[in-house]
């Protein structure tokens, strides 16, 4: 260890990939549950609608913060990467940017919008959101599967679209839980119910594709003494999802008591699951092809750019933090007068 922070071409190198790894965590959580609420909206009424809305409203834009972090640090820290990447998922990124910005444009213009045109902002939200969370999944499909267009690659990678925008339809789901009350906050307990199915169909599938497409990853959790160091990961994630059942089936309680504990448990697992994949994949940052070492700028470069990121980035959590602990408890009416 000690050997490795002694070079700054071994240290910079793996402190740039935690920094964008720690971003890209943040986003699929932060961005996720709000995508989700848009992934939800055709099963609510037009009221609901607008609470649900406001119970993003605060957050929304920052979370979308931690997506252009995460890409500004792969295009600044692995130039070589991000070339890389970009171009092989250069269409499902189209689709996102397009989405996001459907999302962001609908989202303003349906609280001025007349009620005549009302519907047609609601449909284009949900329009953005499901192309954003679908192309969001069709890429770590294809991550997973080494960014090689096939015939399979493109059916696993579709699949992946699938059970992402579930889990994130489950996650926006838990947040409603969390933020409402009455009548949508009963909706939202019976929409968690249904989205966990396809939380632990999108988990296991990912968790069974990721070794079987690579030797290397599988020797990683299969080899002993890895096998039972790894262990306690896929324990707590069963543990988990039981707890998430059994929680769901007594919610919401009367004095909403433990309204907070699904979204939690759903952070929870979002983790677990990052940290696997973040194990299998390391140290390559394109699958198989370049490892961060190899895709890395200059330590020289690096170094600058890091005095810039110890700015940056408590800047950016210190604002997210901020406006969580400002916009605290149940949602209410969003309102621009």
């Amino acid at each position: 260890m000690g050997a490795i922070f002694s070079d700054p071409a071994q240290w910079l190198p793996l402190t740039f990939a935690a920094l964008m790894g720690l971003s890209i965590l943040i986003y699929v959580v932060l961005d996720g549950f709000d995508l989700g609420v848009g992934v939800l909206f055709p099963f609510a009424e037009d009221a609901e609608k607008d609470r649900m809305v406001a119970s993003i409203g605060p957050f929304w834009d920052a979370n979308e913060t931690w997506l252009v972090l995460a890409i500004g640090i792969l295009l600044v820290a692995f130039p070589a990467a991000h070339g890389a990447i970009l171009t092989a998922l250069y269409l499902p990124v189209a689709i996102m940017l397009i989405g996001l910005i459907l999302r962001g444009v609908s989202f303003e213009f349906r609280a001025k919008a007349p009620a005549a045109q009302k519907r047609a902002w609601n449909n284009a939200f949900f329009i953005g959101s499901m192309m954003t969370s679908l192309s969001q999944g069709f890429m770590l499909g294809l991550y997973i599967m080494g960014l090689q267009w096939t015939v399979w690659t493109v059916g696993f990678a579709t699949l992946t679209a699938v059970f992402l925008t579930v889990a994130y339809s489950f996650i926006g789901a838990t947040w409603l839980v969390l933020k409402t009350e009455g009548a949508l906050q009963l909706k939202a307990v019976e929409w968690s119910k249904g989205g966990i199915w396809g939380l632990v169909l999108g988990l296991g599938a990912v968790s069974l594709a990721s070794p079987l497409v690579s030797p290397r990853i599988f020797d990683k959790w299969f080899s002993f003494p890895e096998i039972v160091l790894l262990a306690p990961l896929p324990l707590m994630f069963c543990l988990l999802i039981g707890l998430l059942f059994v929680g769901l089936k007594r919610l919401p309680t009367a004095d909403d008591s433990f309204a907070w504990l699904p979204f939690a448990a759903t952070i929870v697992l979002f983790i677990l699951a990052f940290f696997g994949l973040a194990y299998s994949f390391y140290p390559y940052v394109v699958p198989e092809q370049l490892t961060i070492y190899e895709a890395a700028s200059a330590p020289e470069s690096l170094l600058i750019i890091l005095v810039g990121t110890v700015f940056v980035l408590p800047a950016i959590l210190g604002y997210t933090v901020l406006s969580y602990v400002i916009f605290r408890g149940k949602a209410r009416a969003l309102s621009y007068d």
